[in-house]
């Protein structure tokens, strides 16, 4: 995606510099997990200015866009989703853990489930309250 345009509310131009707040606030990711992943992820490099204030290109935006997906809605590790990014990755982690889905559960696994579902439901339970 290299028009930043529908993201932002603001009146700067589609393909204009955004600092790391104007990033954060519109895609919901925090600052810091912002500043992580440029540790983690040496594809993302926003500008750095005097002081260390990073401005985010478009394709930065775009890669912190494809990284949340990969992460947060596909199910990714990092290290999982730097190897999708560097083309070294597999593209399905939802048939691995459907691979894990299908194995029978040994008795143990299976007191550990019912004991988290139990606790999930008091949680529900009490955030209902």
């Amino acid at each position: 995606m290299d028009d930043a345009g529908p993201l932002f509310s603001d009146q700067k131009a589609p393909g204009a510099l955004r600092t790391i707040g104007e990033v954060a606030k519109s895609l919901g990711i925090r600052q810091h997990v912002l500043r992580y992943w440029e540790e983690q992820f040496p594809m993302l490099k926003p500008l750095k200015r005097s002081g260390g204030r990073r401005y985010y290109r478009s394709e930065d935006v775009a890669l912190v866009e494809t990284i949340d997906r990969l992460v947060h809605k596909e199910g990714y590790t990092l290290k999982g989703a730097k190897g999708v990014l560097q083309g070294k990755g597999d593209s399905a982690p939802v048939a691995v853990m459907s691979t894990f889905a299908t194995q029978p559960a040994a008795p143990a696994d299976q007191a550990l489930t019912a004991g988290l579902a139990a606790i999930r439901m008091r949680l529900a339970a009490a955030l209902d309250v």
